[in-house]
């Protein structure tokens, strides 16, 4: 055997160049030379301290068996001629180095020549950066949605308060058509009941003449129909007037997003009425209304935000309706968590399972591209959790999705209010 530089891994079929181990003993890369059956021809010294820091038997620290344990049968099991790359970490000690693999020649069968360096650090500051970099996204798709959302709620504001200055106007002159109706109504019995007391008083001092001449005239106006008919006319008159009264009183009520100070204690039943009344012409055409409530106290919360929700679940409902359905609104009280619930059912589909875990996510919709922005349900969660309760979703037994509100009857004392 050729003489040889002293090193701490020189084993039997280790290089005979003097140069060559010479640069192999001060380059800062560990060096296998590994035949087919993975024993070890070769180490340098820098491999000697790279096996040191994954010695299982402190008690053998010059063994180099430890690294090729460590590595994967990829590596052996690549074409011949063939390079091969990549990392290869120790779970014990969390050492991860970097391995290149090249082909090589030993006593005339195929080896492999191995390189490996210490990569530990490089990767943890390169994990470290995903890591930061997967939280700079996710508070980064955090902002876009709160922005998305704070946009929605400045639209919500900005169309309430036109609603609401259109509602006062509409108001003035709904007041006094409804004022001239009830005058019209007073004037119009009065001046029948008058025409019959004249008709009583005069009708046997007339000529027959007279009599056919008058006689002709209510035959040709109808006297007899419109004398029943105008009374009624007038009343439905009024009673539509009523109810536009009624929708615009709503629509004040539900605009006042964002304006009103503090927390007040509401009846939620009048809120769900009230918005129920308001998207009543996106519902009436497919769905029929069920009720099915119960006694429910007053609630302490933001009852513009809440009627808010109300709306955006009412209409999913309706939107998860095909031609004709049914939404079914239940309410109830739990006194011994203090709590009320609000549910609204549909006769639609129901949720697939794969959306069910995503239905709150912000920007997530199932509607068409351009009829939803996915922040509806968004919102509603944020809201409702703003007010310390939950939503619960549940496919029915019968078919259809069940969205439940469920909210505190009295807030925690907030410092500051």
């Amino acid at each position: 055997m050729p003489d040889t530089l002293p090193g701490r891994f020189w084993l039997p079929s280790q290089p005979s160049n003097p140069e060559l181990v010479a640069f192999l003993e001060m380059i800062e890369e560990g060096v296998l030379l590994v035949d087919a059956r993975r024993a070890v021809h070769y180490a340098n010294p820098a491999a000697g301290e790279l096996a040191h820091r994954v010695a299982a038997d402190p008690a053998d620290p010059d063994n180099p068996a430890p690294l090729v344990a460590l590595l994967p049968d990829e590596v052996f099991n690549a074409a011949a001629g063939e390079a091969w790359s990549g990392d290869v970490r120790d779970e014990a000690s969390g050492v991860v180095f970097a391995l290149r693999r090249y082909p090589w020649i030993v006593d005339d069968a195929p080896a492999h020549l191995l390189l490996l360096r210490d990569v530990t650090e490089a990767r943890h500051r390169q994990d470290e950066l995903r890591r930061r970099h997967g939280e700079l996204q996710q508070a980064y798709a955090r902002l876009a949605s709160a922005q998305e959302q704070l946009l929605q709620q400045e639209k919500m504001a900005s169309i309430g308060q036109l609603a609401a200055g259109i509602a006062h106007e509409i108001n003035n002159p709904i007041g006094y058509v409804h004022s001239n109706l009830v005058s019209l109504r007073d004037y119009t019995s009065g001046l029948l009941e008058l025409i019959h007391a004249y008709e009583r008083a005069l009708a046997p001092k007339l000529d027959e003449t007279t009599l056919a001449t008058i006689s002709e005239v209510r035959a040709r106006v109808d006297f007899d129909f419109v004398s029943t008919d105008l009374p009624e006319l007038i009343n439905e008159s009024r009673e539509g007037l009523e109810r536009v009264r009624r929708i615009v009183q709503d629509l004040k009520d539900f605009s006042h997003a964002g304006r009103e100070a503090g927390w007040r204690r509401v009846d939620l039943h009048k809120g769900l009425e009230s918005t129920l009344n308001i998207v009543w012409n996106d519902l009436k055409y497919k769905a029929k209304v069920e009720r099915q409530l119960g006694p429910l106290p007053l609630v302490e919360c933001h009852p513009s935000e809440v009627n808010q929700v109300f709306m955006n679940l009412l209409l999913n409902a309706g939107h998860a309706i095909g031609e004709r359905g049914t939404i079914t609104l239940a309410s109830g009280h739990d006194g011994a968590r203090d709590e009320v619930w609000i549910s609204i059912r549909d006769s639609g589909p129901g949720i697939d399972a794969e959306a069910m875990p995503r239905i709150f996510d912000p920007f997530f919709t199932t509607k068409p591209v351009g009829t939803g922005t996915g922040l509806g349900l968004s919102i509603s969660y944020g809201i409702v959790k703003k007010h310390g309760g939950r939503i619960e979703v549940a496919n029915g037994a019968e078919g259809g999705a069940i969205f439940t509100v469920v909210l505190p009857v009295h807030q925690p004392v907030r410092l500051g209010e």
